[in-house]
């Protein structure tokens, strides 16, 4: 599809307008393909088939706008009654650059859902507004407020709206992390206290050491070139005192040195007085997403991290 529209546009005479407007054209398609080349074909499908015995309650609106939806699986079932223990809530936000993707893609649910809602967990996963409509802080304020949205009604699907674990993969990852370094602030403008947060491999904990050093254009688009805007959307520079922990997965495979970040984010929230752990991978960056919920050495692990939040969480990983 990327192809067909680039050359499309390239098929017209080359005015002096027309030539500026292709190389536009040319950054957006080359991002694109930088970010799609991520996904293989078979993981790049609308929606997971769903596992027996799960449900899929799907786009439960947190805005107006139509990219402001979430999916909510929960065990077939479920009901709001007391008498048992709440479920706790995986809060899972996509990636794509902060330009694609989509919150039922396949390899953005179907092992999690396989694997954690049986366990009685609920998983929620979400939409959001991205560029080129809405920038990068746009897009943190979107997964916010779909946080809120979804504590204050996820006890009508059986949740506990103070059992939340945020999680997110490579732009979801940046969000998630940036939304979990400014915790309290969130939690001054209504959001409940949540566990921690999971960031499946991020390359921009710091964003501004990001774009002083060699990086992909999509960060330009992401980022822009004013150096306080960098700081104002950099989980490392906005980590405050009281935000939960966080645990950040990071591919070792990858020319960016995502573990070189996060090993310097933990570093930075350790000395502060906050509790964050490195989880280095020997896995590709979208094998980190796909995989995790498979039966593994790195799923054990991210699990240990998120029993370590709460006695409800572990008990129920057993």
């Amino acid at each position: 599809m990327l192809v067909s529209v680039f050359r499309g546009l390239v098929s017209a005479s080359p005015s002096p307008l027309r030539r500026a407007s292709l190389r536009q054209a040319a950054s957006v398609v080359a991002t694109l393909w930088v970010v799609a080349a991520a996904w293989p074909a078979h993981a790049q499908q609308r929606s997971a088939p769903l596992p027996a015995g799960v449900q899929r309650i799907a786009d439960v609106p947190y805005g107006p706008d139509p990219a402001q939806r979430m999916d909510v699986y929960v065990p077939a079932g479920t009901t709001a009654g007391v008498s048992a223990p709440r479920a706790p809530v995986i809060f899972m936000v996509h990636g794509g650059g902060w330009r694609i993707g989509d919150k039922a893609m396949g390899r953005v649910v179907q092992e999690k859902v396989n694997r954690w809602v049986p366990k009685g967990f609920i998983l929620i996963s979400i939409n959001y507004r991205m560029l080129p409509d809405a920038p990068v802080a746009q897009q943190e304020r979107d997964v916010q407020a779909a946080l809120m949205a979804a504590q204050q009604r996820v006890s009508t699907w059986g949740g506990d709206p103070n059992r939340f674990i945020l999680m997110g993969h490579s732009a979801g990852a940046h969000l998630v992390a940036l939304l979990n370094a400014r915790a309290p602030q969130a939690l001054r403008e209504g959001a409940w206290p949540w566990l921690g947060a999971v960031s499946l491999d991020s390359a921009v904990m710091n964003v501004p050491a990001a774009m002083r050093a060699r990086h992909l254009r999509l960060y330009d688009d992401a980022f822009g070139s004013d150096p306080a805007h960098w700081a104002a959307l950099s989980p490392y520079h906005q980590w405050t005192v009281g935000a939960p922990p966080l645990q950040m997965v990071c591919s070792t495979r990858r020319a960016d040195q995502p573990c070189t970040q996060a090993d310097a984010m933990a570093r930075h929230v350790r000395n502060q007085g906050g509790r964050a752990e490195v989880l280095p991978q020997d896995l590709a960056h979208g094998e980190i997403n796909a995989q995790l919920g498979l039966e593994s050495d790195y799923t054990q692990a991210v699990e240990v991290f998120m029993g370590s939040l709460d006695a409800e969480v572990a008990r129920r990983l057993q």
